[in-house]
């Protein structure tokens, strides 16, 4: 159960640029905020506990309460806003409190990993908290100063496009790191 709401919450990440976009005419803030919340509650309470499960659950109900109690139509952009921060602090958070979250991955499926590729792990787990920095910054002028249209072209796709080319930059990278170590 916890699979399909998790899957279905990325879902509606992956979704939700159109859907603001199309939907604002048809569904009010507060109904995002009562679907996006029906998913958040139903994936914190059937999930398991992982760290910093909760709090990201916590924020994101946060923001569902916010928006819903507020039913501003501009609160909408800042949900990518949210999700942007929240993979910022886990990143982030895991280069300090470690191990990085890239290194955790990473043993799952090599569990021994080579002190080489800790190093490299804690450099990519850098990278991808740059990248949610970065990201959350442009979503946030996007949010506070551009048009529906250019927000949902970013979020809807651009933003989704330069996490692609991250992933394969990286698996390219790593591909070399392989071969010299």
């Amino acid at each position: 159960m916890a699979r399909l709401f998790g899957l279905l919450l990325l879902l509606a990440g992956v979704l939700y640029p159109f859907a603001v976009y199309y939907g604002m005419e048809h569904l009010s803030p507060r109904g995002f905020a009562v679907l996006l919340g029906g998913l958040w509650l139903a994936r914190a309470l059937t999930a398991k506990r992982r760290p910093g499960g909760l709090w990201l659950a916590i924020s994101a109900l946060a923001f569902c309460l916010l928006l819903g109690l507020a039913g501003n139509p501009a609160l909408l952009r800042w949900y990518p806003v949210l999700l942007n921060l929240m993979l910022l602090a886990l990143f982030g958070l895991s280069l300090k409190f470690g191990p990085p979250l890239v290194e955790r991955m990473a043993r799952l499926r090599e569990p021994q990993l080579p002190e080489v590729a800790v190093r490299y792990t804690r450099k990519v787990t850098l990278v991808w908290t740059l990248f949610f920095l970065g990201n959350a910054l442009v979503l946030i002028a996007l949010a506070l100063c551009a048009p529906l249209s250019w927000w949902t072209l970013y979020t809807g796709l651009i933003s989704y496009g330069l996490i692609g080319l991250l992933f394969a930059g990286e698996w390219l990278v790593r591909q070399q790191v392989r071969k010299h170590a």
